[in-house]
């Protein structure tokens, strides 16, 4: 089974070169980077951490890192 780039360069074959500029440009659209769907910032990625870890972790963080306390 061939995969889709497969399908498209297998398409693309059969496209008239009178019209490989005009596929050329809608592909060169759909590459570039659009202004409605901005990349997420780094703070928006960090807001979406979670951390699953006990009540007391960022107290007893060196305790929990050496192993003298474990969440069990």
């Amino acid at each position: 089974m061939m995969t889709t780039k497969e399908l498209i360069y297998a398409a693309l074959e059969q496209v008239d070169e009178a019209r490989l500029e005009e596929v050329y440009q809608i592909i060169k659209q759909w590459t570039l980077p659009t202004a409605s769907s901005p990349q997420p910032s780094l703070m928006s990625k960090l807001k979406r951490i979670q951390i699953d870890a006990p009540p007391d972790f960022a107290t007893n963080l060196d305790l929990y890192t050496s192993g003298e306390k474990r969440d069990d």
